[in-house]
């Protein structure tokens, strides 16, 4: 992911990172946390680790709802751009694994 803006209230530990993956686990510790804007850089897998709801905002104020369930993964390529938000009373993560380009 690149850099988020200063609103990020999620916490993000990268786990893993060399020339071929970053593992991040994105914690929130309670409704309303986030990771703040940002756009992702890289093709990208999401684990959740809890079954709950994450509120996102994407640009042009458009906002959705993502339900999750633990340890099924989804898929999304470079380039989305959004505000990721925990939608639930309680703590909660996922893992981010972020596909990054092979180098030549």
């Amino acid at each position: 992911m690149c850099s988020n803006t200063s609103d990020t209230t999620a916490t993000g530990t990268v786990l893993i990172e060399n020339d071929r993956v970053r593992v991040t686990r994105w914690s929130f510790a309670r409704k309303g946390d986030r990771t703040g804007w940002h756009r992702h850089e890289h093709d990208y897998v999401v684990v959740p680790q809890f079954d709950g709801v994450l509120e996102i905002d994407l640009p042009g104020g458009e906002h959705t709802t993502a339900e999750l369930r633990t340890g099924e993964p989804y898929y999304r390529p470079l380039g989305v751009e959004h505000d990721v938000i925990s939608g639930n009373d309680f703590p909660c993560a996922f893992i981010e694994v972020e596909l990054l380009d092979r180098k030549g």
